[in-house]
């Protein structure tokens, strides 16, 4: 169809990235349903209104001006700490951690929302910050504090893989911004003498068990290790072309523990095999490229690292998943963004998605930083 019958409200959205992740999210939910046992109701359905749902919230940040998103980054980050307090006063319990709240329509984990949450104050600090004392202590410090009163909040809950993920991206953000390179060796150093103590002193038990799977699986497939052990056998289990829709003989005898949330690509590659695998790895390379060709096109200091901070941590839930659901990572209960089932993760993953393509029209439009 000609461009010109097409409406312009339509036509200017990004669906050279739109396209690609409605195929993930369409994938995601025969996945879930064959996981199901054929029962779309289950998982699948709730899987597309969720993506729908917050399609049209990320459309809708797409449209905010830039200013509006420079004058919130401090006051979201003060709600987000204020709710992340409230969960530890009031929070409920599943899994043996503290991590959501109930708000009757909806059950929300207010540490998912500090993913995007530290970026976004950070890139505003950077962008309100001097370029010259990016090399001192107030380029450091200040961001150092941004950073800790969050991550701390979350590892009591205790919530080891969410507090990295947060983590991972406002440092993706410092280092980025241009603070100097052996700040982050030496944090890196400091990070390997420390985390012997660390596991000795400061995880709980079950993290250590996490540990220490990871590292020999087969010293307990039955106990801690039934997790990796069974995610390994369903991937490789699929060949190349996989077993075929439905018949995951790992997630329908409910051999595979959290088929349908942070094992669902193991459900996905035992029934796709590596033919799956590449699809989904592909739409991820579109997304990561999109997001970083518009970090890279931004108009200003905020913008750059507004979006190439969100492309990050879109990219540290799927490297980390994968890497868990392959025995390359301990298992932390990060889901794959898209294909996983869940509220929380797919609304901050919209939520990455909507401030990049924000970015995006900036940079059409010409909006630059008033600073």
């Amino acid at each position: 169809m000609p461009r010109a019958y097409v409406p312009a409200a339509i036509a200017r959205q990004p669906w050279s990235v739109l396209l690609p992740l409605i195929a993930l999210v369409a994938f995601g939910a025969a996945v879930l349903d064959s996981a199901a046992g054929g029962r779309f109701e289950i998982w699948s359905m709730s899987h597309l209104l969720r993506f729908a749902v917050f399609l049209v919230m990320a459309m809708v940040i797409a449209r905010l001006p830039q200013e509006l998103f420079r004058r919130m980054a401090m006051p979201v980050y003060v709600v987000l700490c204020l709710l992340l307090v409230l969960v530890e006063l009031i929070g409920g319990v599943g899994g043996g951690s503290q991590r959501w709240l109930n708000l009757g329509f909806m059950t929300l984990q207010p540490s998912e929302l500090m993913k995007p949450g530290i970026v976004l104050v950070l890139a505003w600090f950077y962008s309100v910050l001097p370029i010259g004392e990016t090399q001192g202590w107030r380029g450091l410090v200040p961001a150092v504090i941004l950073l800790a009163v969050p991550a701390g909040l979350v590892m009591l809950q205790p919530d080891l893989g969410t507090g990295l993920a947060i983590s991972f991206g406002a440092v993706m953000v410092m280092f980025l911004a241009g603070l100097p390179l052996r700040w982050f060796l030496g944090a890196g150093a400091a990070g390997l003498i420390a985390a012997p103590l660390a596991f000795f002193f400061l995880l709980h038990d079950y993290q250590r068990n996490r540990v220490l799977v990871f590292l020999d699986p087969e010293s307990d497939p039955l106990g801690t290790g039934y997790h990796i052990t069974q995610s390994k056998i369903a991937i490789g289990s699929g060949g190349i072309i996989g077993k075929g829709f439905g018949n995951g003989s790992q997630s329908h005898l409910n051999y595979l523990p959290e088929a349908h949330t942070d094992f669902v690509f193991a459900t996905m590659a035992e029934e796709w095999g590596m033919v799956g695998g590449l699809f989904v790895l592909i739409v991820f390379g579109l997304i990561f490229r999109w997001g970083l060709k518009v970090a890279n096109r931004a108009p200003d200091r905020f913008s750059r690292l507004l979006a190439a901070g969100m492309t990050m941590t879109i990219f540290f839930y799927m490297c980390i998943n994968l890497m868990m659901v392959m025995g390359l990572a301990p298992v932390v209960g990060i889901p794959l963004p898209w294909m996983s089932h869940g509220g929380s993760s797919m609304m901050t993953n919209m939520i990455c998605i909507g401030s990049i393509m924000a970015v995006e029209r900036w940079s059409r439009s010409g909006q630059r930083s008033l600073s």
